[in-house]
């Protein structure tokens, strides 16, 4: 069977009432009639226990989700929602048309969302006792439910139930942003391999709230084992939670507003030993702890010496606090730099590299401490030692492990890259060496003693000398994480600088591996220009801002060189390529893997412009300086150095930087540069993204789909996204989206900076959390000086052809 109708059938039979009646009767709704946000009451089921309306957030006052839900339910669950999830404002309205159905309009009257009706007209709408909203035409044929129509959270979910092709019903989390699903971690045992069963088909939720899996020849395998609560008097569900969790609760109908909903069966019994994958990081994230709660469910924990990547994510993965650097590079002994956190019955199984054997517990220590690659050991069995390596994956508390986890943290808040500072002893070894001085001035004649004073003196003399020359350059040293590179250590670590891996306006990216352990890949870019005296300075004061972002978006600085008139740039190596790559390849891909994308850049930006420490301004935003990493995570790359190069990129027009296509109008009109030319680019980006192609084509057989910002205002004023996105069959799906997708880029490309957004109202807008007004014209149409048509001619003929 297809898994697709998995959720169908959930949808069909997830809400249960005591009566058994198939043909109930609603109240209706009469096509005109309306609900308004804030104002009138919602249509309810004719039992009172379902409503559909709008719906408040507690956490905003002013926004409203037009949804069904349980109405006699304080703590109100959602059963349905409208739009994708995105909120309306205050006087929103819902309306039953002949034609469209229900048609949500905002408090202008955009239309925000319809349901998507069968052909026939619509005669009239019901709440029914189900839970399920149906129209219906003149006949009482049904046109369109809520049940069949099952709305998502554009927030897609790793986790997933279906059937297999031999009709087992398995539980599994799959690897996004791709499709590809790990082992089951759960499964029905319904396949048709015995001689005496048929395979499953169907996932049936009965009215007596019972979950059950029927076979081809109707036989049944039940999942609900007991019922402790009948429908008659409590409400039923059965969901997949966020954490991957499948669950079957009860609800009290005559409640006194102090219950919640109680669970009566799950699966799997213990999701953070069951769910054990070999491709991707199990329940919790990468370097995480899985650990089982009384109510079966997972609770994800950094380790010591970790933390998360998104502090927002507590079930996302965790990073080391620092990067251990091998070999002579680390500065001191391992032992004064190094120590262990334990931690009894936890294990990552999926990351180990080395079993020792036999081995004690001192000497399991000692060798993951002389090992750079070693971040973890598991000691277990009394002689028994397993090392790891990042990434740790599946964590988890196995109280059957019979051993203790040796978690490798750095001491106290040493800097990993600062060179090692041993603790002095007490001076004994100086006094001795004085009174050793002081011995041989008094015994011998004044002669020696006068040519061992000028000695000592003119020596001193030198050392000071010495020391006063290098004390510029030692003061600008840049106190950060990143680490100084020689020139030579660069041009062996990417043997020569053979593989180059691309080039832009700064400089030539090669590839490169430290030797570290087995060999670190690297990303090193050597730049162009040649800087002397304060450019030097400047140089290292704009590095020492960089080398202090720290960010999931983001590519990652880990050091530089200054090495006479060399200037490179040490960056994480990501596998993916660029975005330019990705998008403007030979295959085009799916709507589903472009998307998280543009929500990692607004977010990456976000952090630049006001989260951390001191605002960046990018100015340079395109697909080559957007990188992905192995899960295809965007990683904005080459942030803060345009103003780190102070670098003139155009030959004809001073102080723009920037590349075609993507430079902000102000550039040419000597407006004061902010973080709206970042949104600009943005803006142009987000288009490209959207419809797969690049931001100028003048080779376009049709002169106005050359410039792509022109080109997608006239397809959104003219309500013809879809040539927009090439009549793609996934994108047209997601219609709502992609056109408040579009919507903000429009409002990013606005010519006049003061009506772009800034990132985190970009962001809000992508998330849905807030509205996406109409977006004016952003063409030039109000141009009054010749010198500003001047300026505009120059740009379309030297950036845009």
């Amino acid at each position: 069977m297809a898994s697709f109708l998995l959720h169908l059938i959930l949808c069909l039979l997830l809400f249960l009432l005591p009566s058994c009646s198939v043909a109930q009767t609603g109240r209706d709704v009469r096509v005109g009639d309306s609900l308004t946000a804030a104002e009138n009451p919602s249509w309810i089921s004719p039992s009172g226990e379902f409503a559909f309306g709008f719906y408040q957030p507690e956490s905003n006052k002013d926004l409203y989700l037009l949804a069904i839900w349980y109405a006699n339910i304080p703590q109100r669950t959602i059963v349905w929602y409208a739009n994708e999830g995105v909120l309306a404002p205050k006087q929103s309205k819902v309306e039953l048309n002949s034609s469209q159905g229900l048609v949500l309009t905002d408090d202008r009257g955009n239309q925000l969302w319809t349901s998507p009706t069968k052909s026939g007209v619509v005669a009239s709408g019901s709440m029914r006792d189900s839970g399920n909203f149906v129209l219906q035409d003149s006949s009482s044929d049904i046109l369109w439910e809520s049940f069949k129509d099952p709305e998502t959270n554009f927030s897609k979910g790793r986790f997933q139930l279906r059937f297999q092709e031999d009709g087992n019903l398995v539980l599994a989390n799959i690897n996004l942003p791709s499709t590809h699903a790990n082992e089951s971690y759960y499964k029905s045992d319904t396949t048709g391999e015995s001689t005496i069963s048929s395979p499953g088909y169907q996932l049936v939720f009965n009215s007596s709230g019972y979950l059950y899996v029927l076979r081809e020849n109707n036989q049944t395998v039940m999942l609900t084992q007991t019922m402790a609560a009948s429908t008659t008097n409590f409400y039923h569900r059965v969901s997949i939670n966020f954490d991957g969790v499948f669950t079957q609760y009860y609800y009290p109908k005559r409640s006194t507003g102090d219950q919640n909903w109680t669970p009566l069966w799950s699966q799997p019994d213990d999701i953070c030993i069951r769910n054990r994958v070999t491709t991707g990081s199990g329940t919790c994230g990468y370097n995480s702890i899985c650990t089982l709660q009384p109510n079966k469910r997972p609770s994800c924990k950094c380790p010591d010496g970790y933390s998360l990547l998104d502090p927002n994510d507590s079930y996302g993965a965790c990073e080391p606090n620092y990067t251990q650097i091998c070999g002579e590079d680390e500065g001191g002994p391992v032992e004064n730099l190094y120590d262990f956190e334990e931690l009894t019955n936890v294990d990552w199984p999926e990351a180990d590299y080395a079993l020792l054997q036999p081995f004690n517990e001192e000497q399991c220590r000692q060798s993951c401490l002389h090992d750079c690659m070693c971040v973890v050991a598991i000691f277990r069995s009394g002689d028994m030692c397993w090392k790891k390596k990042l990434p740790l994956s599946n964590g988890r508390v196995d109280m059957s492990n019979n051993g203790k986890a040796l978690i490798k943290v750095r001491i106290g808040n040493v800097n990993p890259r600062e060179p090692y500072k041993p603790v002095p002893e007490k001076n004994v070894k100086n006094k001795d060496d004085q009174i050793l001085v002081g011995s041989v001035l008094l015994g011998c004649s004044a002669f020696f003693n006068f040519l061992m004073l000028s000695a000592l003196c003119l020596g001193f003399f030198f050392i000071y000398r010495r020391k006063s020359t290098k004390a510029p350059y030692q003061s600008n040293i840049i106190e950060t994480n990143l680490r100084r590179f020689t020139y030579n250590e660069l041009l062996e670590a990417t043997d020569g600088f053979k593989e180059e891996l691309g080039r832009g306006a700064f400089g030539v990216v090669y590839k490169g591996a430290l030797r570290i352990g087995s060999g670190v890949l690297v990303a090193v870019k050597k730049l162009h220009h040649v800087l002397h005296g304060d450019g030097v300075k400047e140089f290292r004061t704009e590095l020492n801002v960089i080398g202090q972002t720290h960010h999931k978006h983001l590519v990652r600085l880990l050091g530089f060189c200054d090495d006479g008139e060399q200037h490179l740039l040490v960056y994480e190596y990501l596998s993916n390529g660029t975005l330019s790559s990705f998008l403007f390849g030979d295959t085009r891909p799916s709507w589903s893997n472009r998307i998280p994308i543009v929500f990692g850049i607004a977010r990456g930006l976000l952090y630049l412009h006001e989260e951390c420490s001191t605002q960046i301004i990018h100015c340079d935003i395109k697909p080559q300086n957007i990188l992905l990493d192995d899960y295809y995570n965007a990683r904005i790359s080459d942030f803060g150095l345009a103003k780190l190069l102070v670098f003139n990129q155009s030959q004809t027009l001073t102080a723009i930087r920037g590349t075609k296509g993507y430079v902000a109008p102000e550039w040419f009109r000597n407006l004061p540069v902010t973080v709206k030319v970042d949104v600009y680019s943005f803006g142009v980006l987000l288009l490209e993204i959207i419809c797969c192609r690049r931001s100028v084509d003048p080779k376009d057989s049709i002169p106005e789909k050359a410039i792509l910002t022109y080109w997608a205002y006239d397809c959104y004023s003219e309500g013809s996204l879809d040539a927009l996105v090439d009549y793609e069959p996934e994108a047209l799906k997601d219609g709502t989206k992609m056109k408040r997708l579009v919507m903000v880029a429009i409002w990013c490309i606005q010519e006049d900076p003061s009506l772009r957004p800034n990132m985190r109202q970009v962001t809000q807008m992508l998330e849905g959390v807030c509205e996406v007004p109409i977006p004016p014209c952003p063409c030039p149409y109000n141009i009054q000086t010749d010198s500003e048509i001047a300026h505009l001619t120059t740009y379309f003929t030297l950036y845009l052809i």
